[in-house]
């Protein structure tokens, strides 16, 4: 049965499934869904249209489907889709998209968004991430799966952050980052693959070996970057792990970070 706190403010034709937990103080404005399993703490705002699945956790002071201040919105009915078993802790600011995009913001399943962190409009955020408190990413940017945002790194707009990939503590990123990637620095640069990452995500040995050979030939050995993935492309004809590092170098229309 759902918990909701009389001093809650629903609006009555938001769809919040039945064991959904609100607590005092909350705001829930039109075109709102929340799916069932869902915490929503004291003093959270949420704002529509905006689609949030199951099992998420919202804690206070979070401001979730607000418009974006981009100067280019006026108004439109753009949307916000949040998918399962997220945890966006204190703070923490989500705008929906705009029309000049895709009309849409998205996250994907089993995030976890610090607090303070901020989610500008129309950016895609994958699945299995981390975002650090207070980091900050601008409009379009994307985030795909397993990547880590330490605290206070700031993501330019437009920008790519690859599969796998982490930033250091206060990075200003300002190009793509390939997939498997480690930066840090202002402007943050590549150090080197995010191995502890890998280790942790139970890559084998043999596979963290053959990405360390693609950072050294896309960092180390001076190739231009068509000649870098020229060599990538050969070796991941036999080494599939190396598919999403090619496409993130291939796909990059920002330049990575190099």
């Amino acid at each position: 049965m759902s918990s909701t706190d009389s001093r809650a403010s629903i609006d009555p034709t938001a769809r919040i499934a039945d064991d959904v937990e609100i607590g005092p103080w909350t705001l829930i404005g039109p075109d709102v869904e929340i799916g069932p399993g869902c915490k929503i703490h004291s003093h959270v705002v949420i704002k529509g249209p905006t689609r949030i699945g199951a099992g998420n956790t919202i804690y206070q002071f979070s401001t979730v489907g607000e418009d974006t201040p981009d100067v280019k919105y006026k108004g439109e009915p753009t949307r916000l889709e949040i998918g399962d078993n997220n945890i966006i802790r204190e703070g923490v600011t989500i705008h929906r998209g705009t029309v000049q995009d895709k009309s849409l913001t998205s996250i994907g399943d089993n995030n976890l968004i610090m607090a303070y962190v901020h989610i500008a409009h129309d950016c895609v955020v994958g699945s299995n991430t981390i975002l650090v408190n207070n980091a900050s990413l601008a409009g379009h940017v994307c985030v795909d799966d397993w990547a880590i945002i330490s605290g206070y790194s700031l993501i330019h707009q437009y920008c790519n952050v690859g599969a796998h990939s982490y930033t250091g503590m206060a990075s200003h990123v300002i190009k793509d980052i390939p997939a498997y990637m480690m930066v840090y620095g202002q402007p943050a640069e590549v150090r080197t693959i995010n191995q502890e990452g890998l280790r942790r995500r139970n890559f084998s040995s043999d596979t963290i070996s053959v990405l360390k050979r693609a950072y050294k030939i896309l960092y180390r050995r001076g190739h231009k970057l068509d000649e870098a993935i020229e060599q990538i492309r050969v070796l991941a004809e036999t080494e599939p792990a190396l598919a999403p590092l090619l496409k993130s170098v291939e796909n990059s229309e920002r330049g990575i970070t190099r």
